[in-house]
């Protein structure tokens, strides 16, 4: 058996620390591309999600390398993501790709069901005791890694070098893949500290400037995959926006996968009391999550916000139906962009472009009424 896993943003650091402390054999696929939603296009019907697609196209091309067995998680509910598993499954034995998957999630919301299939992808080698420290050992790498994708949201709109930030990113995600103790990731953590007190004092930007807050809010897999997101959040980082998200991997892993057990570095559970006047039932993926994010963003004074979603996505559909309330109850500016395999970088660039200086204009208002004069300086 050679495991391997679809590409959503920096998870695969995540899953490999998982499989390498049980010693299984995998395969990461390459990071997605054109030619990765090439191949999932041409397998998966038209209206099928953007995200199944690439799923596809990684599996195809980590079978090129071997791979025959494919590990993703599940859910419940009307979203589609619930069926990927066995649609996948289907579509790849069809295309000649005889791939067994395997489908993290508790059946019924029972964790021995959970137990089961990790023990399947496990062995007979690994201990309960291993398998245990193994996935308790990679849930605490997501923490991390969620730590250090938060601190370049704040990092990179005070830094005048876009590249700088890129450099510092990449090699900052390369040190928490090799780190595998938890000693070893608390110095990448403090190794990065470092980095990026030394750069902000030689390259600073923004420095004095009150930076725009704009919150990104969505589907997990378009929030956390830049592939199909067309790289948002760091386009507005370099627009020099300070940016959040509502989701983080470590906090939907506790929330979905572990049942609640665990909370992550950015807790979801405030979300579901803040959506409920609006929407105040499980309508499947990330809806009300969406709705109670926005909201809770609007509450701690943020000046706009982006809802990502892929071009179907029926949870996302519903709360984009929504957020004009919130918008109209918060006075927060909300835009939402729907992405699908036509969709170009340059045209989400310009609307991008067109929202922060929409926001930015919206700001120089609120000061020129507030202060009853213009401070042509923006200061």
């Amino acid at each position: 058996m050679k495991v391997t896993f679809p590409h959503m943003g920096n998870a695969w650091i995540v899953i490999q620390a998982l499989l390498e402390n049980l010693a299984v054999d995998y395969v990461v696929p390459p990071p997605n591309s054109k030619e990765t939603l090439n191949i999932g296009t041409q397998l998966a019907p038209e209206s099928f999600c953007l995200p199944l697609k690439l799923n596809l196209g990684n599996f195809v091309q980590a079978a090129a390398q071997g791979a025959d067995t494919a590990l993703i998680t599940g859910g419940i509910g009307p979203c589609r993501f619930g069926y990927y598993g066995e649609m996948e499954r289907e579509i790849l034995q069809e295309a000649g790709y005889p791939f067994d998957v395997i489908t993290l999630e508790p059946p019924d919301g029972s964790l021995l069901g959970l137990a089961e299939r990790i023990r399947k992808l496990a062995g007979a080698k690994n201990t309960w005791n291993r398998i245990l420290k193994a996935m308790l050992f990679a849930y605490r790498k997501s923490v991390v890694l969620d730590q250090i994708e938060d601190r370049f949201h704040g990092f990179r709109p005070l830094v005048r070098d876009a590249k700088l930030a890129d450099h510092l990113y990449e090699e900052a995600k390369g040190r928490l893949a090799q780190a595998m103790t938890d000693q070893g990731m608390k110095d990448v953590l403090q190794w990065l500290k470092e980095e990026m007190e030394q750069k902000l004092g030689n390259s600073a930007g923004y420095e004095g400037e009150e930076l725009l807050k704009i919150a990104v809010v969505g589907e997990i897999y378009t929030l956390l995959e830049p592939f199909i997101s067309m790289d948002v959040e760091k386009e507005l980082g370099n627009l020099g926006a300070a940016v959040d998200r509502s989701i983080y991997l470590s906090g939907w892993v506790g929330q979905h996968v572990f049942r609640s057990l665990a909370q992550g570095y950015r807790p979801l559970k405030s979300y579901y009391s803040l959506a409920k006047p609006y929407l105040g039932h499980f309508v499947g993926g990330h809806a009300q999550e969406t709705i109670g994010a926005a909201i809770k963003f609007a509450q701690e004074g943020y000046d706009g916000v982006v809802q990502l979603l892929p071009l179907g996505c029926m949870p996302e559909i519903v709360a984009s139906s929504i957020l004009p309330k919130v918008q109209e109850d918060y006075g927060i500016p909300i835009m939402t962009l729907t992405v699908d395999e036509h969709t170009g970088k340059a045209g989400v660039q310009t609307r991008i472009e067109a929202f922060v200086d929409l926001l930015e204009r919206s700001r120089l208002k609120r000061r020129v009424n507030n202060e009853g004069v213009l401070d042509l300086a923006g200061k």
